[in-house]
């Protein structure tokens, strides 16, 4: 790949690099913490075929409009949008570019406290075994949750360490350590899903994972379908223009509908291997796999607490969880950084510690005693995460999705034929002229009906 672009803006040096961060970037807490607990509460395996259905039909083609975007214009959301636009609308596309920039420090609000807790588990697992955790796994989390000091201490050790590699440049730090980081993560993953499916009674939990029954399906259709699209539309991290800002930094030499379906698949093959890692063990120890969001602190220790070595195998496990969740604080970092170095260019260094620095103070009062389990911590009303996630994931993500969407297929934004020689420049597939009135008119309204349904 070519090194520089006009203006001497940093690009990637590798095609791998490239596949890692995108992928490092959707594959996060989506895939390894929501994922199980969303097919466990949905019947399982049939869920899991309406959810590779709805992977399709919204993640490739909104994936591919954001990559599209940001090569077309080598730059972020809100500049990219500007620069692409006619003349008559391009301040209009670049008002509603930097909101959908915007849900990207909304997004690290929470998630960077959710990633300090999984560096909390990962640590006390690695230090003092299943004795971190105890006999009462529920009271464990309520512990760490309500300790402001040691969640405040983590959450600015995931900042500072994402902050960190940004700081070092798209090549020698976000590029080299994401790519170090996704093959250790998908290593660990392997380990892991040996390890569960080699487990007693392992083979029950496979085939509620595996084998369709469409019972549950049946008895709540609509609701069913609505969080597989969601789960489809969420894992991607598409509608606030992250996969915008690592488009702009790769060249022209190969499709990127090939790469859209290659971060696909990459992205998909890590929430699989995820499930074969949760339902198994859940039904070898006898544990429901209808936990909810809890299923991960409060449900999994106590398989570990069961298991031979249980200990070693937690700290393993929050390893995976921690680097999951770094690889997308990493990204979203990247993306703050290099669009606002985009727009105002600032210096590199200057610019991920101010980013650093106000995602730290701005993400304190989601550490401050808040969690997003009510049922874990009961505190009257809604959580500020609670809050947080709502307006991120049903509000600001399909927005953002939806503005892209019309963006690429309407003349008064980048055009289909813009959009189209754009995807569909370099080596591998094209993209079909059939999807047009799909993209133009159909996924438009999908889209509303998320926001509105979530709403």
């Amino acid at each position: 790949m070519e090194t520089t672009v006009p203006g001497g803006r940093e690009t990637l040096q590798s095609r791998l690099g490239f596949l890692m961060l995108a992928a490092g970037c959707a594959v996060g807490l989506g895939n390894v913490w929501r994922f199980p607990f969303v097919v466990g509460r949905n019947g399982g395996a049939a869920f899991l075929l309406v959810y590779l259905a709805c992977l399709a039909m919204l993640g490739f083609p909104l994936l591919t409009a954001e990559l599209a975007v940001g090569r077309a214009a080598k730059s972020g959301i809100s500049r990219a949008m500007r620069s692409l636009a006619p003349a008559r609308t391009c301040r209009f596309w670049a008002i509603l570019g930097g909101m959908i920039f915007g849900g990207n420090l909304l997004l690290m609000m929470y998630y960077t406290s959710v990633g300090g807790w999984l560096l909390r588990y990962a640590t006390g697992y690695a230090a003092q075994g299943n004795a971190f955790v105890g006999a009462d796994a529920a009271a464990a989390f309520d512990s760490l949750v309500g300790s402001p000091g040691v969640c405040t201490a983590f959450m600015i050790a995931c900042v500072v360490l994402a902050s960190a590699v940004c700081a070092c440049g798209v090549r020698a730090g976000v590029e080299r350590i994401t790519k170090w980081m996704m093959l250790a993560l998908l290593a660990l993953l392997g380990v892991l899903a040996v390890k569960a499916l080699s487990l007693p009674g392992a083979d029950k939990g496979v085939t509620f994972y595996l084998k369709p029954d469409w019972t549950p399906f049946l008895a709540h259709p609509f609701r069913t379908c609505f969080e597989a699209m969601g789960q489809a539309f969420f894992t991607l991290s598409v509608g606030v223009g992250c996969m915008t800002i690592f488009g702009s930094y790769v060249d022209r030499s190969r499709s990127l509908v090939t790469e859209a379906t290659w971060i696909i698949a990459i992205d998909t093959t890590v929430a699989f291997l995820a499930g074969l890692i949760v339902f198994p063990a859940c039904a070898a120890f006898g544990v429901d796999v209808n936990a909810g969001p809890g299923l991960i602190f409060v449900a999994l220790p106590k398989v570990f607490a069961q298991m031979a070595g249980g200990g070693a195998w937690g700290a393993v496990f929050f390893l995976f969880l921690s680097l999951a969740a770094l690889t997308t604080v990493i990204a979203v970092f990247e993306c703050l950084i290099g669009g606002l170095i985009d727009e105002f260019r600032w210096p590199r260094v200057r610019t991920a510690a101010l980013v650093g620095a106000t995602v730290a103070v701005l993400s304190m009062p989601t550490v401050l005693g808040f969690n997003i389990w009510s049922h874990v911590q009961p505190i009257a009303g809604k959580t500020i995460l609670d809050f947080e996630d709502f307006v991120f994931s049903q509000f600001w993500l399909p927005l953002g999705s939806l503005a892209t969407c019309v963006y690429c297929c309407w003349p008064f934004g980048f055009g289909w034929e813009g959009f189209r020689d754009e995807s569909s420049a370099g080596t591998g597939w094209h993209l079909p002229a059939v999807l047009r009135p799909y993209m133009r008119y159909l996924l438009p309204l999908v889209l509303l009906g998320i926001l509105f349904g979530g709403l």
